[in-house]
């Protein structure tokens, strides 16, 4: 059984950087095929993706805060963390993160996430 569990600061002040990381027990980060991913809830809203690190280390963000985002490993600890630089209030969410893999099927590839982090509150205010 994977489980994955977020941990940093609940509160940010605006313009720093948020730094989360979710460790990984009961599986192998560089496991073949495997998408580790950062995705947030803003209050109210629906989920977003931002980004993930494969099982090789390639990172993929989403367009809208790839300026801001970067996601790294550190494979002898089974971790990987979120860095959100210049935050402001609307980065406030729950921020989770899920492994998922990619799977092709009657001509069209799907994104499955199996495993989900509970996903830890983070508040950007001064």
């Amino acid at each position: 059984q994977v489980q994955l569990q977020e941990s940093g600061p609940g509160l940010v002040k605006p313009s720093q950087t948020l730094s989360l990381t979710c460790t990984v027990s009961g599986g192998s980060i560089t496991t073949s095929s495997y998408y580790w991913n950062w995705i947030r809830q803003p209050p109210g809203k629906g989920l977003e993706w931002m980004g993930a690190i494969d099982y090789s280390g390639g990172t993929y963000y989403s367009p809208s805060l790839k300026s801001r985002t970067s996601i790294s490993r550190d494979t002898s600890k089974n971790q990987f963390t979120l860095q959100l630089s210049s935050v402001t209030p609307e980065d406030t969410a729950v921020y989770y993160c899920a492994r998922a893999f990619s799977i092709y099927y009657r001509g069209t590839y799907y994104y499955v996430y199996d495993y989900w982090g509970q996903g830890t509150q983070v508040t950007v205010s001064s």
